[in-house]
């Protein structure tokens, strides 16, 4: 059963800066893409980030350039450093990974989300 654990998320002041961490089980970050999205309040859930496995990142417009995704196959989780915080970014957080190995669209799993909460 493959599970993700989501830590960091708390309250911050517009320009600061979280880290959000996941930590995975019953999978391996190194076999399946990996990712965060967010969803804030009367919003759809969005793409913040995603590592796809040989490496290719991709960002949400409203992040490029503040938020970097990377992951660490040796401790399997996968992080999000976020920089330059506005309070747009205030959602809950989640860590999504998807494995491809057994269908064309995948398997998709998901954390049970973060909040992230940024102040003006």
């Amino acid at each position: 059963q493959v599970q993700l654990v989501e830590s960091g998320g708390g309250l911050v002041q517009t320009g600061g800066s979280l880290r959000l961490s996941c930590v995975a089980s019953g999978t391996t970050v190194s076999s399946v893409a990996v990712g965060w999205y967010r969803q804030a309040p009367g919003k759809e859930r969005e793409l913040v980030a995603r590592l796809w496995r040989g490496g290719t990142t991709s960002y949400g417009d409203s992040v490029k350039g503040r938020f970097t995704i990377s992951k660490d196959n040796a401790k399997n989780t996968v992080s999000l450093q976020m920089n330059s915080l506005e309070p747009e970014d205030t959602a809950v957080y989640y860590c999504n990974a998807v494995d491809y190995s057994r269908s064309y669209s995948g398997t998709w799993y998901w954390g049970q989300g973060t909040q992230v909460t940024v102040s003006s």
